[in-house]
């Protein structure tokens, strides 16, 4: 449709309604009319032929040529961007030199700092040429925006950030690579982490103009990890990682800056683990314990604050992956708030198993899992064991929920000794042999599931070599994550835990064992192959002699099985 046919289109007449008709208002919810501020003396009909008048011929003709005469945006090249930032150091150098002449005279210098703020909102346009970002580095205008990070008015420091979130947007930084590269190089060369951080701590969130802008700090941080994932254990170490800890503990309501600083927090602690130690060394394991305690009897308010929970909930996962924090969770009696959490049935149940999962996975949680043991933990994880939950719109898969039970399980049955260990495989006995059962349950629904993957990664290597092509180890490597996926590990976990509990000593367990798989057409053999699998795949990145010695042990209990 062209502009012609725009100035001529009119909308059909509406109906009037029967009540109209009669004279009668139509007083139903759906009715508008008042807050479309239509007075109600005039008619409906009066309504619609004000809205079927049009224009007049004079009227269109001059649109028409309005239209006709508008420039084209030639949108931003090399020789306005320099006029632009041109402009925008003489506006700075004039508000600096204005607040040096006249430093108590706020009258003298606020008409300059009128004209940077123009100047910096103006800047916006930058962000559309990504691909010019090289001549703002050149020409050193990110030393000036950085230094406008801790101007004395708080309204300057946020259109600054509020322009540097815009122009580090990851969509727009993806658009040219060598902008990008440049842009960020000069970001974290001049200290963009110390500054924002610096600046959120004088901003006060009371006033949200500046709780805005603490919003857009982090927005800026979170663009420059995702686009350099290897500077955050840098970013960690010029404050951020204590800001995030500190604005976390602070006793203010929930808001949107809480559940940005647990996001910003996680992405530091994903893959880092000097950022796992520093939390420790901050007492960040407790601040998360704290945080967490209150979801132990109430759920969370809101879906945001539901994302914030398990935000810290992962936060706890990827910080016991570090050794030495295993401890402090220890300490500061983790244990006994994921016990609590797993009794109470709230939300926090799901995470709560798979922080202890965490903590008490490999020879580094031996202390954990006695401790688990003697608070009584084995009542509360034998019955999520024996019956998985009901599934509900934010938990875990049922497939998820019977990996995190089974690993604790089978961390307790590694990892504990003495009258902790007789404690634990007399709970195979208990109601006759009955975990014994949903232990053999499980192994043949994931037995099931890794053999029919097998079957069709079979075929798949079949047509490969009908046609002549190679099997890579990419691919072999590709065919193993397929099968990790279909719940392959959760199988060798279950069978790990029989060869386990059939060496206890407890004769009636094996008889069971067997007379189950002789019953469901089941074999030994199978379970010794899965469980000799696992240990030809054990492997240990920081110590090797430490997954040799797990693989000998898992082999010589599966010669005696």
């Amino acid at each position: 449709m062209d502009v012609g046919e725009l100035l001529t289109y009119q909308p059909d007449k509406p109906l009037k309604r029967k009540r109209e008709e009669n004279g009668q208002p139509d007083s139903r919810p759906g009715n508008k009319s008042r807050d479309r501020g239509i007075s109600r003396d005039a008619g409906p009909a009066d309504y619609g032929d004000s809205r079927q008048q049009g224009l007049s011929e004079e009227e269109k003709e001059k649109i028409l040529k309005m239209v006709e005469e508008e420039p084209e945006d030639e949108g931003m090249d090399e020789n306005s961007l320099r006029r632009l930032l041109l402009s925008f150091e003489k506006k700075v150098y004039r508000n600096q030199e204005m607040r040096i002449k006249f430093p108590d005279q706020p009258e003298k210098f606020m008409e300059s700092e009128i004209n940077l703020n123009d100047v910096i909102q103006e800047m916006h346009v930058i962000a559309t040429a990504p691909d010019l970002y090289h001549h703002v580095v050149d020409l050193n205008a990110v030393q000036s925006l950085l230094g406008l990070l801790t101007h004395d008015n708080t309204d300057i420091s946020v259109a600054t950030v509020d322009l540097l979130q815009e122009m580090t947007d990851v969509d727009t930084l993806n658009e040219s690579e060598e902008g990008a590269t440049a842009l960020v190089d000069a970001l974290l060369d001049n200290q963009v982490v110390g500054t924002l951080v610096q600046n959120m701590d004088r901003l006060d969130e009371g006033v949200k103009e500046e709780a805005d802008g603490i919003h857009n700090s982090l927005g800026v941080l979170e663009n420059i990890l995702e686009f350099r994932p290897e500077v955050a254990p840098e970013a960690a170490k010029q404050g951020l990682m204590q800001w995030l800890l500190k604005r976390i503990r602070a006793k203010m309501p929930f808001d949107a800056n809480k559940l940005y600083g647990s996001e910003i927090l996680a992405i530091l602690l994903q893959n880092h683990d000097e950022n796992r130690e520093l939390l420790g060394e901050l007492d960040g394991i407790d601040t998360l314990l704290q945080q967490l305690a209150a979801f132990k009897r109430h759920d969370p308010s809101s879906n945001e604050e539901l994302e914030m929970m398990e935000n810290l909930f992962n936060c706890l996962c990827s910080a016991l992956m570090f050794t030495s924090n295993r401890g402090k969770f220890l300490l500061g009696e983790g244990l006994q708030l994921m016990n609590l959490m797993l009794r109470e049935k709230k939300l926090s149940r799901n995470s709560a198993l798979k922080v202890l999962d965490h903590a008490m996975s490999g020879p580094e949680g031996t202390d954990n899992c006695i401790k688990f043991v003697e608070i009584l933990g084995l009542r509360t994880v034998f019955p999520l064991f024996m019956k998985t939950p009901k599934k509900t719109k934010r938990g875990p898969s049922e497939e998820e929920h019977e990996e995190h039970s089974v690993s604790v399980i089978a961390s307790m049955t590694r990892n504990c000794d003495g009258a902790h260990r007789q404690r634990l495989m007399g709970k195979f006995t208990e109601s006759d042999h009955a975990k014994v059962d949903r232990l053999m349950e499980l192994h043949f629904k994931y037995l099931d599931k890794v053999q029919t993957c097998d079957d069709q990664i079979e075929r798949e290597k079949q047509m490969l070599q009908r046609n002549r092509e190679e099997i890579t180890d990419d691919m072999e490597d590709e065919f193993y994550l397929r099968r990790l996926d279909v719940g392959l590990f959760t199988l060798q976990l279950v069978d790990y835990v029989m060869i386990e509990i059939c060496n206890s000593g407890i004769q009636s367990i094996k008889q069971r064992i067997t007379q189950i798989l002789n019953l469901r057409g089941g074999s030994i053999t199978a379970i010794r192959n899965v469980v000799r699998e696992y240990a030809g795949n054990i492997g240990d990145a920081k110590s090797k002699d430490s997954a040799e010695v797990e693989k000998q042990r898992l082999l010589a209990l599966v010669d005696k099985f």
